[in-house]
């Protein structure tokens, strides 16, 4: 069983970013699959002031899809799965609740602005 925690704290440029918390000192050895295949240039950073790792992930650009695509993040050392992301694009998000939401914010962004310029029209 593993003594570490992985917690995602975003995704910007390209990279997947979140914090590796240990009750051990030593640098965690982690591995980051994606369909069950190693994803290259994942780098862990220790924050001394801290007192926890960086972990980055990069997005590959074949990652980029349509439909869902699951990174799995486990200890090197024992397998245990510490976590995992979603990367979700294409038709898969037209059932999905978020981008639903979306939608309706960006339709009403649309009608605040021709009420708007509407009113300054009318006035």
């Amino acid at each position: 069983m593993s003594i570490l925690t992985v917690t995602g704290t975003k995704i910007i440029n390209g990279i997947w970013q979140g914090i590796v918390s240990s009750e051990n000192t030593e640098t965690p050895e982690l591995a980051v699959h994606l369909l069950d295949k190693p994803v290259a240039n994942v780098q862990l950073t220790e924050d001394h002031a801290k007192g926890h790792w960086l972990l980055q992930v990069p997005i590959p650009v074949d990652a980029i899809a349509e439909g869902i695509q699951t990174f799995v993040i486990t200890d090197a050392e024992d397998g245990t799965r510490l976590a995992h992301f979603h990367l979700m694009a294409g038709e898969v998000l037209g059932d999905d609740i978020r981008a639903e939401v979306d939608l309706l914010r960006a339709e009403l962004d649309m009608l605040k602005r021709a009420f708007r310029r509407h009113c300054v029209e009318t006035t």
